[in-house]
This record gives C-alpha cells, sequence and structure tokens, in this order.
C-alpha cells in the first residue's frame, strides 16, 4: 500500500531541502547495540551541520565516543580528531555526493543525516519502496505541528515527522529490515536554518596544520563495518564495542 498524502508529503520535504542553497541544523542521534545482557543499550551523538551546495560541507560531532570534525571545501575533505590531534587530508571530488561515497569508500564515514544533503533526498527513499502511508498529525515534536507517516523499502521501516508549515524533517525513527535483533536507530533534527550567512572559512580549520597527519582508511582494517553506503538511502547502523 502506497498513499498518495503520505509520498506527496515525502516529496514536498524533498523540494523544501534541495532548493536550500546553504543550510545548518543539529542532528541527534541515538542508536541501539546489543548488551552482554541482551537488552539493547542507547548512545548518542549530537552533529552541528553546515552545508552550501554543490561542494561544501563541515559536521561537528560530539556523542557516545570520540568526538570528531569533518571539513569538505570542494576540493579537499579532511578529518579531525581533537582528543588525539590526528588529521587525515584528502583530495576530495568536485560535488558533495560523490566526496560522502568517497568517504565512506576510503574510511568508513557516514552520516546519518546524508539523505538530508542530497540533491534529491527524495529519490533515495523511493529506491525500492513497499509501503508509504500517513499516520496523523503531532504537537509535541520539534516544538511545530508536524505531520506523521512511515514508509518501508527494501531496507528499512522508518517513521517519520515531518513539520506540516515548513516541510522540514524533525524525527526519524528507524529499524532495519535484515537485523534480527530489531535495534532501533533515532535522529532528532532542530535548530534548522535555510539560507544561513556563511563564513568564508567555515569549510577548513586551522587546528589541521597543528595535529598529526594520518591516512584515510577503514578503521580495524575493515571496511565499512555495520555501515551501508550513502547511495543506498539508509540511516547509519552504528556499532559499539562497549558491554
Amino acid at each position: 500500500m502506497i498513499e498518495t498524502k503520505a509520498i506527496d508529503l515525502l516529496k514536498a520535504m524533498s523540494e523544501r531541502l534541495a532548493a536550500a542553497r546553504a543550510l545548518s541544523f543539529t542532528a541527534l542521534v541515538t542508536y541501539e547495540a546489543p548488551s552482554r545482557l541482551g537488552p539493547a543499550l542507547a548512545y548518542t551523538t549530537r552533529s552541528e551541520v553546515l552545508m552550501q551546495r554543490p561542494d561544501k560541507l563541515r559536521v561537528i560531532t560530539l556523542g557516545d565516543g570520540p568526538a570528531s570534525e569533518f571539513y569538505y571545501d570542494g576540493k579537499t575533505m579532511t578529518a579531525y580528531a581533537p582528543a588525539d590531534n590526528l588529521v587525515a587530508i584528502a583530495a576530495a571530488p568536485a560535488t558533495l555526493e560523490a566526496t560522502l561515497q568517497t568517504a565512506f569508500d576510503t574510511a568508513a564515514i557516514y552520516f546519518p543525516f546524508s539523505d538530508v544533503l542530497f540533491t534529491d533526498p527524495y529519490r533515495n527513499i523511493a529506491e525500492g519502496l513497499k509501503q508509504a502511508f500517513y499516520i496523523g498529525q503531532s504537537r509535541v515534536i520539534g516544538g511545530t505541528v508536524t505531520d506523521m507517516l512511515a514508509y518501508v523499502n527494501d531496507h528499512v521501516f522508518v517513521q517519520i515527522w515531518i513539520g506540516a508549515e515548513d516541510k522540514l524533517p524533525r524525527l526519524l525513527r528507524a529499524v532495519y529490515r535484515d537485523d534480527p535483533l530489531r535495534l532501533r536507530h533515532q535522529m532528532e533534527l532542530s535548530n534548522w536554518q535555510l539560507a544561513p550567512a556563511v563564513a568564508a572559512d567555515a569549510f577548513t580549520t586551522p587546528k589541521a596544520t597543528a595535529a598529526v597527519p594520518i591516512s584515510f582508511a577503514h578503521p580495524a582494517g575493515q571496511p565499512g563495518q555495520g555501515l551501508q553506503p550513502p547511495t543506498r538511502g539508509k540511516p547509519a547502523r552504528a556499532q559499539s564495542t562497549k558491554p
């Protein structure tokens, strides 16, 4: 079952995001990971995101793990680890989407809000779409009225809250269809700014010059453990080694 109202809302959200030449938001991501006791544990990251189309991105991330900073200025991508003062710098493709793919392929770097940054967010949602239906309205998410809907594609079941007036995504909850544990992944998007003021040096960092250089590489030498490429249009599947 694919309801027209649900599709219309998803397309309206996609068009609003795609029309923004620059945007910023806060992404609060909570994901579950198995524990030795059985019930899942929850871990959280918070990312401050600034994007300028077609070739600029800054992501500053804090959370239950090492802090990280990622910069893309149209020519190079830079990943900086503040705690260890390590930096990886590499030449990058000419577009944001290609750079996100390269970051994943070379170092398993993937942001769960990648779809928001793409030129056509709906394209990834629609890939393998099986069901989409409207649930109703909420007045408690994001401090505004939102439309609730759910959709299922080949990979994931997602419930999403979209601003009724501004058509911006406010909350997403996802469960992967091939996950036997049915672990939940939640992403809250807030502090939206469309067409924010962007400083000329916003997509580079002076910290890189004093940091210890390293190469982009997959964690522990294992390509893409627990992650899926951005081109598949899936929210991030994070793993944890904590008990």
